[in-house]
């Protein structure tokens, strides 16, 4: 239900509207808890469909780095995703190179393989 906010108020409830908006992003992309007035298992499922469609987009620009990983890269990505939850303005090359770079470091990843920055950090 949409809340009647008189003039003088208005800076006040854009305040509250993006707590509950910042809430809510938490609950999504950080596994925080639900926000009061939400559904867990309906969160859940919306949590799940996020996290496939980042690893998919992870996946798609860095095909070399899924294919070294091989059955490891889908539970590595998505404990690499609780870690490091996208911020706002981030990109996903950005995403994705870090991804790469946290798996060279817990060895995941031949040390060998140069990053490719260029291609990461264009567009």
């Amino acid at each position: 239900m949409a809340e009647v906010v008189n003039e003088d108020d208005v800076p006040a409830a854009r305040a509250r509207l993006a707590a509950r908006q910042a809430e809510l992003l938490t609950a999504l992309l950080a596994n925080g808890p639900a926000p009061a007035g939400f559904d867990e298992q309906r969160l859940a499922v919306e949590r799940r469909a996020l996290l496939s469609k980042r690893r998919g987009i992870v996946r798609m620009l860095g095909p070399a780095v899924a294919d070294e990983l091989g059955e490891r890269f889908r539970p590595l990505f998505d404990a690499y995703a609780v870690e490091h939850p996208r911020r706002a303005g981030s990109r996903a090359r950005e995403d994705a190179a870090s991804f790469a770079e946290w798996c060279r470091a817990a060895g995941e990843l031949s040390a060998k393989r140069k990053a490719r920055w260029k291609f990461w950090q264009s567009n």
